[in-house]
């Protein structure tokens, strides 16, 4: 289909499309407009990935608009948000207006009204709707990217739930659901009332298969040879092939060697294989990729001084890298970007890149296609699905010839195994996770707060609307969990019944539903602060990781000795009792509460940033999201403080000042202002300069000195607090106020510290 015949567009948007060099849409896009897409048709698309599902969301999104509509596109991840949000940007230009929100889940969101198309994570949506965003109501139509993660046990029910209530509040509501692996996509189109587009089809060739031997073996049948050598493992074998140019008889050059992602099930294997890998990519680099890449190097550097900070840019200097969650966020945005651009040639990842942000590679290597569960007690087998996700990163239009994603076997019994378990296998149906008793508590006090059921009939209904509903072959075990959850809303004062029988949000229960809260944390919480006046730091960050919000660290072999002894030395600062030892399961959960809460304290004493990630064993962007998670959950904690009237609240507050900080009590105000943070903080407090109020009426020489002779940082800092002056033009340096630190001034405006988190 030509681009100038697909209807009820934008007048704009088909020249748009052909000056990007797209005169005609793919097929799987050509049966998305036939089936109504651009008409206000709901839509389900199950096709691979690169085969167009973000233009297939463009049209439907852009159509709305055009109408006089408002779009709204839902994510699962919050960088796929940003990428999105970017995409979407470039239209623009022509009058269209772009809006992204992923954090701050107590807010409305009311400046997003303004905005045509709105980029949000799940979650996010689903706070928006708690809170009572008016231009909820507004919306037109709603995609819902890598819908497949209603599967999800974790995410899946809040992306259902959300889906169902739009759906409710917008009865001519346009649903276009994206993905590129589902094996029911039947029953999601019936669910969402959605036309089906499922295609197999794709603009590039992706062939799948298996290496053993010396050989890939293809799922056409064919073989090519690809010879392991002996001191060689498979994976370093397939990346040097992958990265070889193809030549002709006469040495010109056919086919330009491609970059490699390769699989692996944990972040030590992950950097692990990184580090050898780049012995293998290194020999391919040219001059001027090395010397990008050393720039790159170099940025990654001076995102967090951790020795992973450093592993990171050891190995991409010579063309490899590592991805995983335990990275900060700049460190995975390096790599992406430096990997997009062919820089590095070769990444190894852990399952979550696969999730969606676009990292195409010519090769696609699925190294360990097992991984622990906690729950199995062992190494279980990825399923259909995860693997499918992992293979779709191969080839991209314009960019590759072709696609391989490749298994490795060790043996001929497996490479039969995995040509059955995954190459020819079909992925397995998503099912709905709502059933679950945190799922369904949480949803039911937001759906009860939020006016959508009063009563246990109108919530019936609402569930019935649910892909659980659909689903479900066991008679009444959703109201079963249904009525068990209200029972417990109810004993914890966040629901009560009135005298005409209808159910209803308390106070209480109003605030945990705005303040994002599962219920238990909240019940956790208030008990805990119903127990002192004056709790302390460590005692409130135990408090908030023994939520169920709190994803807590685990104990590593041989620690629960040790944090046994620090749980009772430091037993009088813990507010709640402690389980008896003997209750083995509860009490290895106080354990790692305690872990997790010891990490935040030693990040709010301003323990270096390296010494906390050898300590507990984790990355940077561990840090990050323990002290994100922290900060919201004592935010909710110092609200119920108030909520309750209890005398708390003003512990509650400078603890989360602290951990949102990283700094002592001491260094609070300072650290407020905007450019300071932690680092930059205790520097001009040793220089004597203590407070806000100080810093903007500081001697400029003394602010320059503590800054470690940085006019550009000094002039910022002292803008930001208010200084008259803040021009460094013509000042020296104090040196009575130079830190320890710094051997000898610098005079230039590089920065190898963090001022704060948020520069991981």
């Amino acid at each position: 289909m030509d681009v100038f015949d697909v209807p009820a567009v934008p007048e704009w948007l088909p020249q748009h499309l052909r000056d990007e060099g797209i005169e005609s849409l793919y097929p799987p896009q050509g049966e998305a407009v036939e089936a109504g897409v651009t008409e206000g048709e709901s839509l389900v698309a199950s096709i691979p990935t690169a085969s167009g599902k973000t233009l297939i969301a463009e049209l439907a999104m852009f159509s709305a608009v055009a109408r006089g509509g408002k779009a709204l596109y839902i994510v699962p991840l919050r960088a796929l948000a940003s990428e999105k949000k970017a995409e979407f940007e470039a239209f623009e230009q022509y009058g269209l207006s772009v809006g992204v929100s992923t954090g701050n889940y107590d807010s409305d969101g009311e400046w997003l009204a303004q905005k045509d198309v709105i980029v949000a994570t799940s979650e996010k949506v689903d706070s928006l709707v708690r809170n009572g965003a008016p231009w909820i109501d507004q919306l037109d139509c709603v995609v819902a990217d890598e819908v497949h993660l209603v599967d999800d046990r974790n995410r899946g029910p809040t992306l259902e739930v959300t889906l169902a209530k739009l759906r409710g509040r917008n009865p001519n509501l346009q649903v276009v659901a994206l993905s590129a692996t589902i094996g029911n996509a039947d029953e999601l189109a019936d669910w969402l009332d959605a036309a089906l587009v499922d295609s197999a089809w794709r603009p590039i060739d992706l062939r799948k298969g298996v290496h053993y031997g010396q050989a890939l073996h293809f799922d056409d049948g064919t073989q090519e040879e690809l010879r392991v050598k002996s001191s060689e493992k498979p994976t370093a074998a397939i990346v040097r092939d992958t990265l070889t140019d193809d030549v002709d008889a006469e040495g010109n050059v056919v086919e330009a060697g491609g970059s490699t992602l390769v699989f692996v099930n944990s972040r030590r294997n992950a950097e692990a294989a990184a580090k050898r890998l780049a012995n293998v990519t290194s020999p391919h680099l040219a001059g001027d990729e090395l010397a990008a890449l050393a720039e790159v190097a170099e940025e990654i550097r001076g995102v967090s001084d951790t020795e992973t900070s450093d592993d990171l840019a050891d190995a991409v200097e010579k063309g490899a890298a590592f991805h995983h969650a335990g990275l900060a966020s700049q460190h995975r945005e390096l790599v992406e970007e430096a990997f997009r651009d062919r820089l590095v040639k070769c990444v190894c990842a852990t399952p979550t890149l696969a999730a969606g942000v676009n990292t195409p590679s010519r090769r696609v290597v699925v190294r360990d296609w097992r991984r622990y569960s906690g729950d199995a007690g062992g190494m279980q087998p990825l399923s259909v699905l995860e693997v499918h996700q992992m293979m779709g990163r191969a080839g991209r239009p314009g960019l590759d010839p072709y696609g391989e994603a490749v298994l490795l076997a060790n043996s001929h019994d497996e490479l039969d195994e995995l040509f059955e378990r995954y190459v020819w296998a079909e992925p397995e149906p998503v099912r709905s996770k709502l059933a679950a008793e945190p799922a369904m508590r949480t949803h039911l006090l937001a759906t009860i707060a939020s006016g959508f059921a009063d009563s246990r009939e109108t919530l019936v209904d609402f569930l019935e609307q649910t892909l659980y509903a659909t689903q479900t072959n066991e008679s009444g075990r959703l109201e079963q969990v249904m009525d068990d959850m209200l029972r417990y809303l109810e004993v914890n004062d966040f629901i009560e019944e009135t005298e005409s029988g209808r159910l209803k949000a308390t106070g209480l229960g109003h605030t945990v539903s705005r303040l994002y809260l599962d219920p238990m944390s909240a019940a956790t919480i208030i008990d805990g602060l119903q127990q002192a006046e004056t709790p302390s730091a460590l005692g409130l960050y135990h408090l908030v990781c023994r939520t169920p919000d709190m994803y807590q660290l685990y104990l590593r072999s041989g620690e629960r000795e040790e944090f046994t002894m620090e749980a009772y030395e430091r037993e009088g600062e813990l507010l709640g009792d402690a389980p008896s030892e003997f209750e083995e399961s509860r009490f290895d959960d106080w354990l790692s509460a305690l872990k997790t809460a010891m990490l935040l304290e030693d990040w709010a004493n301003e323990t270096d940033e390296d010494r906390i990630t050898e300590r507990y064993g984790v990355g940077p962007g561990d840090i990050r999201g323990k002290v994100d998670t922290a900060e919201w959950l004592l935010g909710a904690a110092e609200s119920l403080a108030g909520e309750l009237g209890l005398g708390s609240a003003a512990s509650v507050r400078e603890a989360k000042k602290r951990v949102e900080y990283g700094v002592r009590d001491e260094l609070i105000d300072l650290a407020g202002v905007r450019g300071v943070g932690r680092k930059r903080a205790r520097r001009l407090f040793e220089a004597g300069i203590g407070t806000r109020s100080e810093l903007r009426n500081a001697d400029k020489s003394v602010v320059l000195a503590a800054l470690r002779n940085r006019p550009k940082t000094a002039e910022t800092v002292l803008a930001n607090a208010g200084h008259q002056h803040p021009e460094m033009d013509d000042v020296t340096p104090d040196p009575d106020a130079a830190p320890d630190d710094v051997a000898e001034p610098r005079h230039d405006d590089s920065d190898d510290d963090q001022s704060s988190l948020g520069d991981f």
